[in-house]
């Protein structure tokens, strides 16, 4: 693997780092994996697109951040108000996007982000600068995240995850806690669709396919690698985790794994990673076993 290509894959990385950091928030946080991320990345996609070919490229990410936390929000109220099950209620709000997405897009299925015939302009267009860029990016989201979740608010919001009856007797409102989760957490996921679609130049429709289980293993590897005691070292964990995967990722396309093959290569890479605490543990007792005998 060769320099350029290297260097590709860790921007990359950092690019759906941010993915894993608003997926964080709902599987470590709130203990609710949420389908809703496949619709809310495209739609940041999607509007960044729209918004950078109306020369908007930094207020197309912003306005990425706002309606991928209006997805959360939606699958909020099915949760809270409608009493939809999280995962149906994920469902449903990531089924409906793929309308809504396609007319964002102007009902066509790809977005190329060229003006007269060159790159849009962005703040990923300069390849020298592209790393720093989304380095920055991600070491602020941390530090807010980490910022945040020590406040009384951030505090509630994790309670909430740990224990929601304890925190409903505590006159804390729960519904509005899973208000700010998913839309916290899409939020940052619509984030990272928008700085994709800016660092390949395309938004595509079917974009945010696989993008749940591409957050979670970052989320997988980085605590399998890093070991986080903390809710700060979860955060830096989740971070390194996708940008390592991603690394993973092109040294498998690198070996001469095919492009169609890759979900699956997803998949073992991913199921391996969570099994290592427990092979882990086995390859312990076997050590331990070994001792006693021989103490015997």
């Amino acid at each position: 693997m060769n320099g350029t290509i290297l260097l590709n894959a860790i921007q990359l990385g950092l690019v759906f780092a941010v993915l894993s950091l608003g997926e964080y928030i709902t599987v470590n946080i709130m203990d609710s994996p949420d389908l809703t991320v496949d619709g809310s990345f495209v739609t940041g996609a999607a509007i960044c697109a729209m918004m950078t070919l109306q020369g908007m490229p930094n207020l197309g990410l912003l306005c990425a951040m706002l309606l991928g936390a209006l997805c959360g929000c939606a699958t909020a109220f099915l949760q809270t108000k409608m009493k939809i099950q999280p995962l149906l209620a994920g469902i449903l709000t990531m089924t409906g996007l793929y309308s809504i997405n396609l007319r964002i897009m102007n009902n066509t299925p790809t977005i190329n982000l060229f003006i007269g015939g060159k790159p849009a302009p962005t703040i990923l267009s300069n390849p020298n600068t592209r790393l720093w860029v989304l380095l920055a990016i991600v070491a602020v989201i941390i530090a807010v995240l980490y910022w945040f979740f020590k406040t009384n608010l951030g505090l509630m919001l994790r309670a909430s995850g740990d224990n929601e009856m304890m925190v409903k007797s505590s006159s804390i409102n729960v519904d509005n806690m899973k208000f700010l989760g998913l839309g916290l957490s899409n939020a940052l996921v619509g984030l990272s669709g928008a700085l994709l679609a800016q660092f390949q130049n395309f938004a595509d429709i079917s974009g945010g396919t696989g993008m749940l289980v591409l957050g979670l293993a970052g989320i997988i590897i980085g605590e399998a690698i890093l070991r986080p005691r903390n809710i700060g070292m979860g955060l830096i964990a989740a971070a390194v985790g996708a940008v390592l995967y991603r690394i993973l990722y092109t040294l498998a396309l690198r070996l001469g794994f095919a492009a169609a093959d890759m979900n699956l290569v997803s998949s073992v890479l991913v199921a391996i990673t969570i099994s290592i605490p427990y092979i882990q543990k086995i390859m312990a007792n076997q050590r331990r076993m070994k001792g006693r005998k021989k103490n015997a």
